[in-house]
């Protein structure tokens, strides 16, 4: 598709009509040639955001019938970018394709605390969950470029960091519990010692428990996984608080949130990987904080993957 602008420079659009491209189609399209003058496009239907990076990254160009585009020329010069549709349009037509449950937690969470890469039967028994839904689930992720299988079907790699993303994205924090929120008039110093004494079933999770690995900045929130909010409420001391809240207390639609917790000075830590779940999607620091971690944990695997 030839362009010519108003002082006669000409580009040329290589337009490349794919209906239906998922993360992983992304990633096997070739760039053009390499000449200045020219630049492809990716027209489609709809094209996610995971797509959409993964098009950007290999210097490609897009247009989706929802309105995201994404289109530079170095000659003549032309930029282009608009946001278009977040969610795909016929989402239900094809069929639920995410990671939000209890299950694709487990799920998630496995497949990257695990020091080695797990077959789909171990998946299952892992996670207790059937090896069928593992399957459906790994061809999620291998379709959105998230894990990597052999001719055979088994895996060989996850992107680890960018499945944390993803799964914090589709099942935000609050979606996966029921919270509460508390207020402890004697600070979060008072509150530490009280939940180190009680004998009350806890993970902590959110910013105190991020600054401990990688810390930004004091938190203010002291944010905890636990089984009964009530009962920690009563053993901790706290008070309900609808305004001035320092405490939140999740009850989790799933244990496995305290799969993998380790014992800091005292206080159980959630695992980093679902601190960094449960921060991404946070508001203020949170999603700062959780990409801190993330960071810790690509510079030290061997402190925190689960042996086999």
């Amino acid at each position: 598709m030839p362009l010519r602008a108003p002082d006669q420079r000409t580009g040329e659009l290589q337009l490349d009509v794919n209906p239906r491209l998922d993360p992983k189609g992304a990633l096997a399209l070739l760039p053009p040639d390499g000449e200045r003058s020219r630049t492809a496009v990716v027209l489609s239907r709809y094209l996610s955001a995971a797509t959409r990076a993964r098009l950007t990254l290999r210097g490609l160009g897009y247009f989706d019938l929802t309105g995201n585009t994404h289109i530079v020329l170095s000659q003549p010069g032309l930029f282009m970018q608009a946001q278009g549709a977040t969610e795909d349009p016929d989402r239900e037509a094809r069929g639920a394709r995410s990671l939000r449950g209890a299950k694709a937690g487990r799920i998630v969470r496995a497949l990257v605390d695990a020091a080695e890469l797990p077959t789909v039967r171990d998946l299952a028994e892992r996670t207790g969950t059937d090896p069928g839904y593992v399957s459906r689930v790994l061809s999620l992720l291998d379709a959105e470029a998230l894990i990597a299988r052999t001719e055979r079907g088994r895996l060989s790699a996850v992107d680890w960091p960018n499945l944390l993303r993803r799964w914090a994205e589709e099942a935000p924090f609050e979606t996966r519990g029921q919270a509460f929120l508390a207020i402890e008039p004697r600070g979060l110093s008072a509150l530490m010692r009280r939940v180190v004494e009680a004998k009350v079933p806890y993970a902590l999770t959110g910013s105190l428990a991020a600054a401990a690995i990688a810390p930004i900045a004091a938190g203010r929130l002291a944010t905890f996984w636990v089984r009964d909010a009530g009962a920690a409420m009563a053993a901790w001391g706290l008070r309900p608080a609808t305004a001035g809240a320092n405490v939140l207390l999740s009850e989790p639609e799933d244990d496995a949130v305290f799969e993998g917790a380790v014992m800091r000075d005292g206080v159980m830590h959630a695992a980093p990987s679902q601190v960094v779940a449960d921060l991404l999607t946070a508001t203020g620091r949170g999603p700062a904080e959780g990409e801190a971690v993330l960071t810790w944990m690509e510079a030290n695997p061997a402190a925190w993957r689960q042996p086999a």
